[in-house]
């Protein structure tokens, strides 16, 4: 029963994995245009927008400006080109020492 279920989660990783591993390996070897290349240098920071930007609005409903501020600090970081990790954890800093700081 063990090894059924380690195999189990062993074929779902690969699964998993695979498709995500190709066009990483495969990308390297491709040629794209200019504008192209601009597009996929952008995706990053259009998922960090699709991850933080529903959060900012339902952080605290009778704390908004909580959420905002922290989308905020992530939008300017983004701006000067910050990696991604970098935004999203000061948007989590930002809110967090700002529920710390003002009291409810």
């Amino acid at each position: 029963m063990r090894a059924e279920i380690i195999f189990l989660i062993l074929g779902m990783a690969a699964v998993t994995y695979i498709p995500r591993a190709i066009p990483a390996v495969l990308i390297d070897k491709m040629k794209f245009g200019p504008k192209f290349e601009k597009f996929l240098k952008l995706i990053p920071y259009t998922a960090m927008a699709a991850l933080i930007v529903p959060g900012v609005f339902t952080v605290d409903s009778e704390r908004a400006y909580i959420g905002i501020a922290g989308g905020i600090a992530a939008g300017v970081l983004a701006w000067k080109k910050a990696p991604l990790i970098v935004c999203v954890l000061a948007a989590i800093a930002v809110d967090f020492v700002l529920y710390l700081v003002i009291p409810m």
